[in-house]
Formats: structure tokens, sequence, C-alpha cells
């Protein structure tokens, strides 16, 4: 059976390891595997559900959950049936959900308990469609069929069937509706195909070696593209095990339960990550505290002489052999002791984050993608990253760069359109193919593409001289004082800073200086910390061109989060929204 789309890599899976764990699932507080025997019959019987309640091939079903075995299992069904899964973040408002609905007109909705469904119904109430529920978790007083009512139903679907039905699917029949997120308007359905994705996971598997005991730990969300494919549908093409985390909350402990050998990540995660070693390192004594920032230097030493394929000096090489013993195995046992790596995606990842993470034997792979090319178009090579770059393009996907800088991109991974949106797709690709990014960037001579601004970003200064503000945003988040910077700069006549101070950093600082922290707005204009700032952001300016630095900066008392509307589900900053938020600080800044 030649593989070339999801459900026959499925089928294949489950002919080759149908003993071994597909999927670990977290129960009273203990991890049960599912075989991929048993994922198959439960995959078979939530098909035989769907069909009964009336879904059919083109169809689009939603699932509104947070990841789970479930929404798993009913994303293969769908698949298999020739139905377009349709994930909605279970973190958007019921207006959001409404959009959604209006444009992808979905059968059936997935929701995971009684909070979802509400906002679902009030969603659907808003849309004026018709759309059968069910749910994960029983809801009290509803007659709403669960997921487990949903594999008893009988139906009329035989298994012999499924397999035709699954089978018979074309690689280029659309196997999703993945939505982006919005930032600068109405929502898209990026119409993903089988072979989209096939070809996206071939390319991978090409540059990453996988091992087949490799087991992932997802944690990311399954609505996002990223975890979609790299966390959820290529380790069940090659065989491998998934286990899920309970929650972010439970993270930390799960890793330990888990072990994992891979993980997929965002700059977020991998910076909390790194803030919590460094919190605890200041609570540590004097001693720890020198030992620990000598394993520091000495293992970053040590890691840029294996990146750069150059000879480790003597004295480094036996420093770090008693340094990392005694701290860098403490640091690699928090991650469960067995992890070969991690990818990094979703947004820049910071050099020094993937410099830290590495002098302690952690490598973090960075990537580049987007929802629209399913998602991967670059990775870095795990025999030779450059730490600041996003690697080097896909087998099979072709990069160039526009004249103004922007990157293009050429591949089987390119979506087949937006959704019922034929001038917005023409928008994106052109008639040769190329997908426009929308990103700036640059290739190196070496092949290494790297990422320099969103276009759309740009900050034309009342000079005419052009500022990228990422590069300056990411120079500011290096503070350990700083959670979050937006800057700004449209006709001005200098950059200026919208920044969340990371609060239990300056807390330390406040009491240091016997500040009171009872009124954080108080605290956030008192002159010792406006100085602190001040002193950050100077610093930060002596590394810029004398047009790039930031003239003035607001210190803002609540962090951006996705309820308030300043972040995307997947954690980016909405800028425009920030703008308007802030509109009266930036208006006081430009003065």
């Amino acid at each position: 059976m030649i593989v070339d789309t999801l459900p026959k890599a499925l089928l294949r899976s489950v002919e080759q390891h149908p003993d071994k764990p597909a999927l670990l699932v977290k129960r009273d507080r203990k991890y049960h595997p599912i075989t991929y025997r048993e994922l198959h019959r439960r995959v078979y019987a939530c098909a035989r559900g769907l069909h009964a309640l009336g879904v059919r091939t083109g169809d689009r079903v939603a699932i509104l959950a947070e990841n789970s075995a479930e929404w798993a299992i009913t994303d293969w069904a769908n698949l298999c049936l020739g139905a377009l899964t349709v994930p909605i973040y279970p973190t958007l408002t019921a207006q959001q959900v409404a959009e959604i609905m209006r444009d992808a007109e979905p059968v059936l909705m997935l929701v995971s308990e009684k909070r979802q469904l509400r906002k679902a119904q009030e969603a659907l109430e808003e849309t004026g469609l018709s759309m059968r529920f069910v749910t994960i978790q029983p809801v009290e007083g509803s007659e709403i069929a669960t997921f487990e009512e949903l594999l008893q139903l009988p139906g009329e679907l035989t298994e012999s069937q499924f397999q035709q039905i699954a089978c018979s699917i074309e690689p280029d029949e659309v196997a999703t509706l993945i939505y982006t997120s919005g930032t600068t308007g109405e929502p898209k359905g990026a119409m993903l195909t089988h072979r989209n994705f096939v070809s996206n996971i071939e390319a991978c598997l090409q540059v990453i070696e996988w091992n087949p005991n490799d087991l992932f730990l997802s944690f990311l969300p399954l609505s996002h593209v990223f975890e979609r494919c790299c966390g959820h549908f290529l380790p069940l093409y090659t065989g491998l095990s998934i286990a899920y985390a309970e929650s972010l909350f439970t993270l930390a402990a799960d890793m330990l339960t888990v072990r994992p050998t891979l993980m997929l990540g965002v700059p977020r995660f991998f910076e909390s990550v790194r803030d919590r070693i460094l919190s605890s390192v200041r609570e540590q004594t004097p001693l720890k505290q020198k030992l620990f920032w000598w394993a520091l230097a000495v293992g970053k030493e040590v890691a840029r002489c294996w990146r750069e394929g150059r000879p480790c000096p003597l004295r480094a090489r036996l420093a770090h052999r008693v340094l990392d013993r005694l701290v860098g195995e403490k640091i690699r046992a928090r991650t469960g002791g067995r992890l070969r790596l991690f990818v990094s995606g979703g947004a820049a990842l910071p050099k020094e984050i993937a410099e830290f993470f590495h002098a302690f034997g952690i490598l973090i792979l960075e990537g580049y993608g987007l929802t629209e090319t399913s998602p991967v178009l670059a990775v870095n090579p795990a025999h030779a990253p450059r730490f600041g770059s996003v690697g080097k393009p896909l087998p099979g996907v072709e990069i160039r760069i526009a004249e103004d800088g922007e990157i293009l991109a050429r591949g089987p991974n390119i979506m087949k359109g937006y959704w019922r949106k034929p001038e917005a797709t023409a928008a994106v690709i052109d008639p040769d193919g190329w997908f426009h990014t929308g990103d700036i960037g640059y290739l190196d001579e070496h092949g290494y593409l790297y990422i320099t601004d969103r276009k759309k970003d740009i900050i034309v200064l009342a000079n005419g001289k052009n500022v990228a503000p990422q590069r300056i945003e990411n120079l500011l988040r290096a503070s350990p004082y700083i959670q979050e910077a937006v800057v700004f700069g449209d006709g001005m006549s200098a950059p200026v800073a919208l920044i969340v101070p990371d609060m239990e950093q300056l807390k330390l600082y406040a009491q240091q200086q016997e500040l009171d922290t009872t009124d954080i707005r108080s605290l956030l204009e008192h002159d010792l910390v406006q100085r602190l700032y001040r002193q950050e952001i100077e610093q930060v300016n002596r590394s810029l061109a004398d047009y790039e630095k930031v003239k003035a900066f607001r210190l803002l008392p609540h962090p951006f989060t996705i309820e308030g509307g300043e972040l995307t589900p997947t954690l980016k900053v909405r800028r425009r929204v920030v703008a308007q938020k802030y509109a009266a600080l930036l208006q006081e800044m430009a003065r």
C-alpha cells in the first residue's frame, strides 16, 4: 500500500505495531496506554457513530476542546471518513467561535465540557446554523450525547466499509480547515490537504533523526498546526508513542513521570523554564550560585565549540566534565533525563535561550513555518544547528527572497487556498505557485534562513527610516525584568516601547530596595523602578543604530493575556490591539 494520505498512514502503523502504545493518557494520576490496535478500534467506533449522526465525506466537524485522546480519535475518525476537521482553540471567545462556525458551517462539534458547550451554544445562536454537539465529559441535565455514547452507537457503517472509505481518499482532498489567528482581520480557513501533511512529514523525517522508541510529550494545543502535524500526525505516521500532559500546571511533573525523548515547544515555554531555573538559583547559597554560573559559562564554551565544529580547549573539557555532573545532570533530570531534543516553533526563539539550554546539554532546534505551509518550511539540522537562524529549507521546499526582502516559499506543503476566499488566496499565492509569507528575512551563504521581522510590522519613522521592531523586542525581553515588550514608532521621531515587567523579578528588586509592593501602579511609577528600566533600555540601545534606539517607554501594570485580547491563542502579540488599548500612552510618548 502506497502511503499518500493520513488514513493510510494510520492503517499501516496499526498493522505494523498493533501492540505498541500509540497514546498514553493520564487518568487517576497514572498514565494508561492505548495500543495501536485499540486506537484503531476506537477510531472505527467513532467514525461509525459520526456516520450514524449524518457525517459524510466533505462535511466539516469542529473540535472545541483541550488536548485529549478523544480529540485525537475524533480527528482520525473524521479523516478516515473524508470529513474535514475544524479545530477551534478552547481559549477563543463565543464571538470568535461564531466567526469560524459561520464560515466553516460544521455539521457537528465535539466539545470538552459544560463551559465549552455553553460557549458553543451561544456562538451557534449568533450564527443561526443547525448543528449537533457531542461532549467529552457528561454534562448534568443535558441530553447531548457523550463521546462514550458516540462510540456505542450501532450505525450501518461496517468495518470493511470504513476501511474502504479510508483507503479511497485522494492525496489532494482537503483534510482540515485550520483558521489563522486573525491578528490583523477576520480569520481565514487554510485548506490543508493530505498531500500537504504527508509531504511535510516525510521531509521532516529526512532532516531529524527519529528513534523507534521515541516518546513524545504533547502539551501545545492540537488546534495549532505545529502540534497537529509534528506532535500528532508525525508520531503516529512513524509508529511512535504520544503522551498527553494533563495541563500546563502539571507539565513539570508529567515530564518526570513520562520521561519523554522528544517535545515540541514555543519560545515562551522555554523562556519560562529558563526563568524558573534562574529563580531557584538565586535562592541557593553563594557557593552554589557561583558553581551554577561557572557551569553555565563553561557549558556555553563547550557547546559553541561543538556547533562550530572546532576543538574545545582541554581546560574547558575537563572543567565541563566535573561541572556537568554537578549542575548539568540535575537540570536535565527536570525533563525526565531522557530528552534528546526540543523543537521550537510558533515564534522567534531568542538566541540566548537556545545557548542557555545547550550549555546544559539540552538542544533546541528552531524551525519556521506557517499555518498555510502545513506548517514546516525550514528547521535546523541536529548535527549542525545555527542559533539565531531557523535552519535550512526542508527537502522539496523552495525558498527565495523577494526584492523587498519578503520570504517566498513553494512546495508540496503549500495550502490549497483559503476556504471560500479566492481573492484572499490569490493575494498570497502568486500564479507561479510562490506563497508570500509576509515575513522579512535572508539566506546566508550556507543556506540557513534568518527571519528579521514581519513585513506589516516594519516601522517607518517620521524621517523615513525603516525599523524592524522584532529584533529590538527580543533584546529587551532578554532582560530578567522584562516579560514582554512591544515597540512602536510609525510617524514618530524615534521608536518607543510598551513594557510588561516581570513582576516576580521586579518584586525581588523592590524588596531589596525596601519599596512597598502592595500598590503595583505606585511601584511602577517609583523613581528607582523607572531608573532600573531606563538602565535596561539604555543597555539595549548600545547595540542599536542611532535611529533604532528606544527614546521613551511606559510600564504596564497588567500582563498581556488571551482573554484580554492582546495575545493570540498561540501567544503571539496582537500589535494592533495593544496599540488601540494603549493609544493614549503612545500619543504621550510621541510628543
